[in-house]
């Protein structure tokens, strides 16, 4: 037993020893007789382990061959879409706003990180110099007038766009809002607008467009005593249906919580807080201060697009109201997505309003229609409108 445990020591050795080349049994002497068949089988395993050794080598190579490839090809990529590789030919400020900041307590459970990052449009970064023209500011000091330039940014995909590191400019001998609910249905004070950015410098003459002739977008949507007075007060059975009617469609007081995307000026969510629904209502500021009109009404507005992915959980809201803005001018896919969105924050039960949207006759089906000649009856355009329920399974 001794002299078999010394014969597989000095063999393991000479094995491990001999290098890749084939035992030679001519100059293996041993003590005692041994069967050659085995090692035969030893010399062939070993000549296969050192071939597969060689064949790992190449695939080594082949895959840092491989790697450097797909590096190359990303970073091409990233260049003929415009977007920023490290970041370095950005200013400061942009790298501050938009680039991760370590956790001062260190790595996050919840958050699965070390790093906080910042929450900024993915279209900022393709869009360099107007990321670094809206970054350009002093810091602690005022804020450019830029409304104009920024809300046009956001709409080319840069929201949310990035915070900054400055006030903004506000009147002087600001004068406080109307008490609530009188602010319902009062046209705010000058002093609650930095007019700079529109074409009109009053609400006086935001009003009077209405009489003007051309387009502006909500045109008689500040003329608080003119039509904005009887919206959604009547169902005409065909296109408009009356706030009473649809909350009649529920039990009392279910209807509580809801969003008006596109909300114009605010007076469907002023209608909605005279019967007890808070509304939140987004819309944009497109050549008038929607947001700051809203707001003075005592309503909540946001100033975001419709690209935007709605800020609420899901199943949580009682009702989506939208007039006009979800139409066909949106691309298919993103209408879709939107439209899958709303499904998503209403909750089992909750409605959808589509008020007027627009589409052309060939698109129509079997809705309340009515025809869309804003632009001509040559256009064949045409509006529905439609009140539709959640699933509650």
């Amino acid at each position: 037993m001794a002299a078999l445990l010394l014969l597989t020591n000095l063999l393991t050795f000479y094995f491990l020893a001999s290098g890749p080349s084939r035992l030679d049994l001519r100059r293996l002497s041993l003590p005692i007789a041994w069967d050659t068949s085995l090692l035969a089988h030893l010399n062939s395993t070993r000549a296969h382990l050192a071939d597969t050794h060689s064949r790992v080598s190449d695939l080594h190579r082949q895959l840092a061959s491989s790697d450097s490839l797909v590096k190359a090809l990303l970073a091409e990529l990233a260049r003929s879409r415009g977007r920023p590789q490290d970041g370095g030919d950005l200013p400061d400020e942009v790298k501050l706003a938009v680039a991760p900041h370590k956790l001062p307590l260190g790595y996050s459970p919840r958050m699965g990180s070390d790093m906080l990052h910042p929450p900024v449009g993915v279209a900022c970064l393709r869009f360099k110099e107007e990321l670094a023209q809206y970054m350009s500011y002093e810091v602690g000091g005022e804020c450019p007038v830029d409304d104009v330039f920024a809300q046009r940014f956001l709409l080319k995909g840069c929201e949310p766009l990035p915070r900054r590191r400055c006030h903004p400019k506000s009147r002087a001998k600001y004068v406080e809002p109307t008490p609530f609910p009188q602010s319902l249905w009062t046209t705010p004070h000058d002093s609650s607008v930095v007019w700079d950015a529109y074409t009109c410098k009053s609400y006086k003459c935001l009003v009077d467009r209405n009489k003007q002739p051309g387009y502006f977008d909500c045109k008689d949507c500040f003329d608080l005593q003119g039509r904005e007075k009887h919206r959604w007060m009547y169902d005409n059975g065909i296109l408009d249906y009356g706030i009473d009617q649809v909350l009649a469609t529920r039990p009392p007081g279910t209807i509580r919580i809801g969003l008006d995307i596109g909300g114009g000026s605010g007076t469907f969510a002023a209608r909605m807080r005279e019967r007890n629904v808070t509304i939140v209502t987004t819309t944009m500021n497109l050549d008038g201060p929607f947001n700051s009109f809203i707001a003075s009404r005592g309503l909540i507005s946001m100033h975001m697009s419709v690209s935007q992915r709605l800020p609420f959980f899901e199943n949580t809201l009682d009702i989506v109201h939208s007039m006009h803005v979800l139409s066909n001018w949106i691309p298919d896919t993103m209408l879709e997505f939107t439209l899958y969105d709303i499904y998503r924050v209403l909750r089992p039960g909750g409605l959808f309003w589509l008020d007027h949207f627009f589409c052309e006759g060939p698109q129509l089906n079997t809705w309340n229609a009515g025809r869309k000649v804003d632009r001509g009856p040559q256009k064949n355009e045409w509006y529905f409108s439609a009140l539709l329920e959640k699933p509650r399974t």
